[in-house]
């Protein structure tokens, strides 16, 4: 019953959401304050059904139910509860739901917080968000109903794939799905704005922070993302170019964008065409992705196998979206004005070279995921464009992107002094040559791109403290005030610093592994023993064990320092599925200080041996240490009170107690 219940609930917040997407509409248009007031009780209550709907899955699937087809396509008895619960959104139709969990979410959060917001505004963003949330659950319905039952019921299910039962799959598609669909919202308010004729700085302080939640949310599910594929398919990688990477990290270069030229129009009310088109763009990249992943025109270990009738639905779906929010900015581009006036030295210019540099790596990244599917559309011949491609045009726009980062912050709103700017950055640009000096000199010769790595990143981490050092006054004043100007300084200008601090670890972890990258593949015997990177790791042999659903044999090394003392024991493992009849490599790693050894189990040779591979990957911690700080980074901006208050409300006037009449 529980099942029915949410089928029919789904149905309701789809019949909720149709209600949402025309009246408020219709009331915004006619000027009627009860039609226009339908948007926030439709938007809550829809949220409500969905969340029913997505609670009663989520029963079936820690229940077993395989009575139910999506269950039983993607679930076990044995299974532990952990990935059963999991496992509701590890399948396309369960993620679907997810999905539109997450964008009725927050359109119910803009009409629980968005009372200050302008009335026919308000209407407008929510029917905009109903018209999302009427799409997809219709696609739902039609295509990809979570569900559909099966008669009679199947005794046992078929078990999730194997790769997807790891917590990482708790954490990182809600992630990332915060992010994609939090920028429904931002695409939502432009659409909104451009119906309504009404696009101003105010427009730019609602946006900023679902852009800023949203940037949030995606680069912790793309870190996350990284991370688990890292410790879990055994390849031993970070980032592979993969199309379905690209697809999650297109949106996440065009948010960043947006970010901030939100800012210059908030600041100096200017950028508003590119904010608006920015805000259509990076939604309209989520929506190409959602595309990708579902379609079935990718191969990829991320992809749902899906059949094509739902390609076709959901690029119908783009088609209407992206086709009609485009040309209605087209429509109202030519009455936008162009606000306010600035030299190109200056923050504004600053942030306006950002944004060019970060569409461009997004145009490439975009060119290069789509163009094998064009020429196979076309030709039928198949080629692949991989990382060679993508690391040397996308590392070209970077490097003198991260360059001119630091400079940002340095210049001045509406007319900036470069050489001013470089002189405050000297110390950086010290420190930074001083890193070079010591990658050549003490750590690798050898490598140049090791060091002019090393450099850029230390450019950034320090360019991003000196930021702070300077508005703290330091140390022109005594280190009381300095401290208390610091500690007094606006959450925001804490979290730009700290942003660009992450990216600098980020870069540094980057160039870390992959210039000083050591690996060994070899065949060990128990007690045998392998040196690498000044660590001796022995082999101490194999011995089997049985999981919940799953059995596995385990390698266990010891791993040893240069004066021989014992760091620590490392397991890896072979591990076999028997339901899916599917083998997996659940790596060893073993972390020590920044670095990580990570170890990789192969097969098994005739002589009692087996393959292993070894790497040493100095700094690859800090890949990720880097996008956790970007993440505390856009939560302490969230807490600024500036983007909390969001537009003022007005003032009343207070009233003025007339004199009271004399009574002679």
């Amino acid at each position: 019953m529980i099942v029915e219940t949410g089928h029919f609930a789904l149905v309701l917040a789809f019949a909720l959401a149709l209600v949402q997407s025309t009246v408020p509409l219709i009331g915004a248009r006619t000027g009627n304050e009860r039609m226009m007031a339908v948007g926030g009780p439709a938007a809550i209550t829809g949220f409500a059904l969905i969340a029913l709907s997505f609670a009663a899955l989520t029963m079936a699937y820690a229940q077993s139910d395989f009575s139910v087809l999506n269950v039983w396509e993607n679930s076990h008895s044995l299974k532990p509860m952990l990935f059963k619960i999991t496992g509701t959104w590890g399948n396309h139709e369960g993620s679907m739901l997810l999905w539109v969990l997450i964008l009725t979410f927050f359109g119910a959060l803009v009409a629980s917080f968005g009372a200050n917001l302008p009335a026919s505004l308000r209407a407008n963003v929510l029917a905009v968000q109903g018209w999302i949330g009427a799409a997809f659950m219709l696609f739902l319905l039609a295509t990809s109903n979570p569900f559909a039952r099966l008669t009679p019921a199947p005794f046992e299910g078929q078990d999730l794939n194997p790769i997807l039962q790891d917590i990482g799959l708790a954490i990182h598609p809600p992630m990332l799905y915060l992010g994609y669909v939090g920028f429904s919202i931002c695409f939502s308010f432009a659409v909104a704005a451009l119906i309504d004729g009404r696009i101003d700085a105010a427009w730019a302080r609602w946006v900023r922070p679902w852009t800023l939640a949203a940037w949030v949310f995606l680069t912790g599910g793309i870190a996350m993302g990284s991370y688990w594929a890292y410790y879990e398919l055994g390849w031993g990688g970070f980032w592979f170019w993969d199309p379905v990477e690209n697809a999650s990290f297109m949106p996440w270069l065009a948010g960043t964008a947006l970010l901030h030229s939100a800012l210059v129009m908030e600041k100096r009310s200017a950028l508003k065409i590119w904010t608006v088109l920015l805000a259509i763009l990076t939604f309209s990249l989520s929506l190409l992705g959602t595309f990708l992943v579902r379609s079935g025109v990718l191969t990829s270990v991320h992809a749902f196998a899906t059949d094509p009738s739902r390609g076709i639905f959901i690029l119908a779906i783009l088609t209407v979206f992206i086709g009609g929010s485009l040309a209605l900015f087209a429509l109202r581009a030519s009455s936008l004005t162009a606000g306010g006036i600035f030299q190109p030295i200056s923050r504004e210019g600053a942030l306006v070279l950002n944004n060019l540099f970060l569409t461009t790596a997004a145009a490439t990244v975009l060119i290069g995921t789509l163009y094998p599917l064009f020429i196979e559309a076309v030709s039928g011949d198949k080629i692949s464009v991989g990382a060679p491609f993508f690391n040397l045009t996308f590392g070209l726009l970077m490097i003198p992107l991260l360059a001119l980062v630091p400079f940002g912050p340095m210049l001045a709103w509406k007319r900036g002094d470069l050489l001013g700017a470089a002189q405050r950055l000297m110390f950086a640009f010290g420190g930074a040559l001083l890193a070079v000096l010591v990658v050549l000199f003490f750590v690798d010769g050898a490598s140049v791109f090791a060091a002019l790595g090393a450099g850029l990143a230390f450019w950034l981490i320090l360019g991003a403290l000196t930021d702070l050092v300077l508005k703290a006054g330091i140390p022109q004043v005594k280190p009381s005030v300095a401290f208390s100007r610091l500690i007094g300084l606006p959450r925001s200008v804490f979290g730009t610093a700290l942003a660009h601090l992450g990216l600098g670890l980020t870069v540094l972890g980057i160039v870390g592994v992959v210039s000083l990258e050591a690996e060994r593949i070899v065949t060990m015997r128990p007690g045998e023993t392998l040196d690498i990177a000044g660590y001796s790791l022995r082999f101490e042999g194999t011995q089997p064990f049985k999981g919940p659903n799953y059995t596995e044999d385990q390698g266990r090394f010891v791993l040893s320092g240069s004066g021989g003392q014992v760091l620590g024991e490392i397991m890896s493992a072979k591990r076999f599925y028997p339901v899916r009849q599917m083998p997996t490599t659940e790596a060893g790693i073993k972390t020590l200080g920044l670095s990580q050894l990570y170890i990789s189990l192969g097969d098994a040779t005739a002589d009692g041996g087996i393959v292993v591979r070894v790497w040493w990957k100095p700094m690859v911690t800090l890949i990720w240490l880097g996008g956790l700080m970007m993440m505390i980074a856009g939560t302490i901006s969230l807490m600024d009170r500036r983007l909390r208050v969001g537009a003022p409300a007005k003032r009343a006037k207070p009233s003025v107690d007339k004199p009271a009449a004399s009574v002679s």
